[in-house]
């Protein structure tokens, strides 16, 4: 499994064991709450929901009416399906959200886990929040030492390009370091509703920070097939 498949597999475990969704709005949440995903199609999440059905991690149930699901047919559409977290995969998902290894540091991986720290018990936020900024203080270093040794041979331009990445994990870092600084001090974040997860407006890109809900300008038409 491929580092992005397993991301998706746990947002969307994530994402049902608050509530149980059809496709069409999982991949809006996808898209636009977590803001992990930013292009994907359903050609992506729904291999992805037949491997976790096909693992027992979720159950598929209809969501429609009986007559409405005798008519989709008949219109040439499916009936819609509803997706449901099974025990095994509220359990399967809860072993994912307490592994602390080097995988929930990397760019991506981290923003899908900061995502869901709502349900992330105390201790294990702290150390993916540590791991998280000792990998970028690693960063940083090795950028520093780079822009130190190249500088005389960088026009202007790529130079202040530099100096932007450079920044950006800067910022990320003094964020990190607030972040640290409240769980250690026993606060918790609380997002604008309830089983949102709670975001900061920081720089993404470089230093691969979860950008805020809702900031994707692509309109997202619902589609009235979709399962």
């Amino acid at each position: 499994m491929s580092r992005r498949s397993g991301i998706l597999e746990f947002a969307v475990l994530g994402l049902l064991r608050e509530s149980p969704m059809h496709g069409y709005e999982l991949r809006k949440r996808l898209n636009t709450s977590l803001g992990v995903f930013r292009a994907f199609s359903y050609g992506t999440l729904y291999p992805c929901l037949k491997t976790l059905v096909a693992n027992g991690w979720l159950i598929e149930e209809p969501g429609s009416t009986p007559e409405e699901a005798l008519a989709a047919p008949l219109a040439g559409r499916r009936a819609k399906i509803v997706y449901r977290l099974t025990a095994e995969g509220k359990e399967h998902f809860e072993q994912l959200l307490s592994q602390t290894g080097p995988d929930a540091y990397e760019d991506e991986t981290f923003a899908a886990r900061f995502a869901f720290f709502g349900q992330t018990s105390r201790d294990v936020r702290m150390r993916v929040l540590e791991g998280r900024r000792s990998r970028l203080e690693e960063r940083l270093e090795k950028m520093s030492a780079s822009l130190a040794r190249t500088r005389e041979r960088l026009d202007d331009y790529t130079l202040e390009l530099q100096r932007h990445g450079m920044e950006s994990v800067e910022r990320e870092v003094r964020w990190l370091n607030e972040l640290i600084e409240s769980e250690r001090a026993g606060r918790d974040l609380k997002g604008p509703a309830s089983g949102e997860p709670a975001s900061r407006d920081t720089t993404s890109g470089a230093s691969g920070v979860l950008p805020r809900p809702g900031d994707d300008p692509r309109p997202d038409t619902p589609d009235d097939t979709a399962t």
